[in-house]
């Protein structure tokens, strides 16, 4: 499941038409190791490696819109660095990418 969601935010980053070609790499880029990350945490937390893609998923689609709500972009980014939080100690990498995640969705907007 992980894997398909995070294949369905690459091919939505990817056609998405507000996004410079710059973003998108740097998105496909981040979103690469992310699903690397994910993977490693849903062998021992699978619900929670699912939360984080799912939330990646509804951020990427509130960033990308052509009409965005600013609302539902701050809400779906809060649930997204909510969902990685806790695990900085034992997985500090996928801790600091979604964070990245976050933060160039986030820069998306303005």
């Amino acid at each position: 499941m992980i894997e398909k969601t995070i294949s369905e935010i690459e091919a939505q980053i990817g056609g998405a038409e507000a996004v410079s070609v710059e973003r998108k790499a740097e998105l496909l880029k981040l979103l690469g190791t992310l699903k690397t990350e994910v993977a490693e945490l849903s062998k021992t937390h699978g619900e929670q490696a699912d939360s984080i893609a799912g939330f990646a998923r509804v951020s990427a689609h509130e960033a990308t819109r052509t009409e965005q709500n600013v609302e539902l972009r701050e809400l779906s980014l809060k649930g997204l660095r909510s969902s990685a939080e806790g695990f900085e100690k034992s997985h500090p990498r996928l801790v600091q990418i979604v964070n990245r995640i976050s933060q160039t969705l986030a820069d998306l907007g303005i």
